[in-house]
């Protein structure tokens, strides 16, 4: 059975194919629309009705490609671009209405838990005690287990492009006063979730997501071209001085940097000070670079579910997401943070 998963991101509308008739999501085709969402939100965080529009031709866009590749089940969702939009049931319903696809708005700890899934599978049961760190556009998304699913689960609005925005504005190079600004924001919101952390002393740390990609690129692992199985590492001791590189240079100078493209390349600093910044409150000394993350962990509880309904069915996060779209990864197997 072929599956389909639309992600609508910050930055991107990405569309992932894969065969999933055995416990492996076999990937056989991937597309991306760069809208930039993440540009076109106003100060109380609204979405602007012609970036909505064009979201609308995207994911409709992407449901006649997966229709084309013969998809059989397609999931739809966004995360933090749309769960933080004051106007996101518009949203919603103006994209089921044109793109005729269902959009899900996954919640912050939804997302989590379905990356650990992802991370849990690809590094397996010899990695013992897992922490799960994935910096999205909007979110930080925290999560910690010692079986396959985790024991904890946290969603923070510490996300790359969010920070960007909020910290330095057009300032580029931002000043350094607003880089100590961010950092102590960074403190202050992963005090109580670093200080779990410590306790639990994980056997192992992973990271997802294209910002802790881009930043173990920065430090020396293998460039993207050289495939998924390629052991990757992001050393904390190494990622210092590329913090200190990216403060001296704007944007564009960034954008020459190995694995930084011109599209991340104004929020790879706030990227590079939350990664840094947790990895130091939570005591972790390197972390593996996991290829699969949400997308991915959307495919397998599709396919460990047996067919069986798991999929979100609310359209909107409301004022108690977590109740509302935390999914049930087992029996009995809620998980909250």
């Amino acid at each position: 059975m072929r599956l389909g998963v639309v992600d609508v991101g910050s930055n991107t509308v990405r569309l992932v194919i894969a065969d999933g008739d055995g416990w492996v999501p076999l990937p056989v085709h991937t597309a991306k629309r760069r809208l930039r969402l993440a540009e076109h939100v106003d100060s109380d965080g609204r979405l602007a009705d012609e970036a909505v529009e064009r979201l609308v031709d995207a994911v409709q866009a992407a449901r006649e490609e997966a229709h084309r590749w013969d998809v059989k089940q397609t999931f739809a969702f966004a995360t933090a671009i749309l769960r933080d939009a004051p106007n996101r049931q518009e949203i919603l319903e103006a994209v089921n209405a044109g793109a005729e696809a269902p959009l899900r708005i996954l919640s912050g700890h939804t997302e989590a838990e379905l990356t650990f899934l992802a991370a849990r599978r690809w590094m397996g049961w010899r990695a013992g005690p897992l922490i799960l760190l994935d910096i999205g556009g909007g979110s930080l998304e925290v999560a910690f287990g010692r079986s396959g699913l985790p024991d904890f689960a946290a969603s923070l609005p510490l996300g790359a492009g969010r920070l960007t925005r909020e910290y330095f504005g057009k300032h580029d190079p931002p000043a350094r006063r607003a880089i100590k600004a961010l950092r102590r924001t960074v403190r202050h919101e992963l005090r109580d979730v670093a200080a779990r952390v410590r306790w639990e002393a994980p056997s192992t740390a992973v990271a997802t997501s294209r910002t802790f990609q881009q930043l173990a690129r920065l430090c020396g692992a293998a460039p993207g071209r050289d495939g998924p199985f390629v052991p990757r590492r992001l050393v904390r001791s190494d990622l210092r001085p590329v913090v200190k590189r990216l403060m001296q240079l704007p944007a564009a100078e960034r954008a020459h940097l190995p694995g930084i493209s011109a599209a991340r390349s104004r929020q790879s600093l706030a990227g590079a000070v939350v990664a840094h910044t947790t990895m130091k409150l939570m005591a972790i000394d390197t972390v593996t670079i996991s290829p699969w993350a949400l997308r991915e962990g959307i495919l397998l509880r599709h396919l460990e579910a047996g067919g069986s309904a798991w999929w979100p069915e609310l359209s909107s996060v409301n004022d108690n997401e977590e109740e509302a779209t935390t999914l049930h990864l087992a029996a009995g197997g809620r998980v909250s943070g």
